[in-house]
């Protein structure tokens, strides 16, 4: 083969790289065990009903990171939370209304990112305030409030995140004036529920969907006055992505309000606790929701 011969199959290689790069959905997620779940979720979902390659792209990092890299078209969709956006990405005071808090992001978005806030998911990734089930039992703790009015002091265990976001802390001392016999106690969020089981704390501030809830030792108390911003999940999804693709909104619209908070402690029990892989946990997910 001569040289003009090799050079045009090279250039011929590098244009059908090109357009299958090109063609390839991103899908990512931030450094949780539960994006990753949704991610892998999402991404089998489009491999199958668009027939295109998609590349994960998770572990990210935390919020600000994982969206810059959806601004920046380095990802084309990830999961997020609507509390979460108000607060951190939008800079805007909670809302406790779910509905109005999802259409304020929707148009935020929109307007200033050209970013489509989908359907909701079907679950809601609140924090939560954790006790032990059995105190909570014999002290009558069903909310909050029993708790902000209990004789007790608590300790009370949170994860950095939890602490440095204003809102959040900041609220929950406002709003339900919970006596605590010191400050909190800040550790990493995989030993929250440990340092629970083990009484080194008496509370602790978690997520709805935590694996360890699946556990009857706890007891989640209801946010009774709604201190805490809606954390609605949903996909944030680049518009331009939406226009290169127009099979990819319906398909997308199918994980709409296919999931709950139990199910969502329950696959993410599954790859923290069982240790199950992730692209299984995944699999199984959209079997049993008919996906397949």
């Amino acid at each position: 083969m001569n040289r003009t011969r090799l050079a045009a199959v090279a250039i011929a290689a590098t244009a059908l790289l090109g357009c299958s790069r090109q063609q390839a959905l991103r899908v990512g997620a931030k450094n949780t065990t539960e994006q990753a779940v949704l991610a892998e979720i999402v991404a089998q979902h489009l491999e199958r009903r668009l027939r295109l390659p998609v590349e994960r792209s998770l572990n990210l990092g935390d919020t600000l990171v994982t969206h810059q890299a959806l601004l920046t078209g380095t990802v084309d969709l990830y999961p997020e939370y609507c509390g979460v956006v108000l607060s951190v990405i939008l800079k805007l005071p909670p809302e406790p209304n779910p509905t109005t808090a999802f259409e304020r992001v929707r148009n935020e978005l929109r307007a200033r990112s050209a970013i489509e806030w989908l359907d909701p998911l079907g679950f809601s990734n609140d924090y939560a305030l954790v006790v032990r089930a059995g105190e909570a039992r014999a002290a009558g703790l069903e909310t909050v409030s029993d708790a902000a009015g209990y004789a007790a002091r608590w300790t009370l265990g949170v994860s950095r995140q939890f602490l440095e976001q204003p809102t959040w802390y900041q609220r929950l001392m406002t709003v339900y004036g919970l006596p605590l016999a010191a400050g909190p106690k800040v550790m990493d969020p995989g030993r929250l529920y440990q340092a629970l089981a083990k009484k080194e704390v008496g509370m602790v501030a978690g997520h709805a969907t935590d694996s360890a809830l699946t556990s009857a030792d706890f007891k989640v108390l209801r946010d009774d006055k709604d201190a805490f911003a809606s954390a609605q999940a949903a996909l944030a999804v680049r518009s331009d992505a939406l226009a290169r693709y127009p099979a990819l909104k319906p398909a997308l619209a199918e994980l709409a309000g296919k999931f709950s908070a139990e199910l969502m402690r329950q696959l993410n029990y599954q790859v923290d606790v069982e240790r199950r892989p992730l692209a299984e946990v995944a699999a199984g997910f959209l079997r049993q929701a008919g996906l397949q």
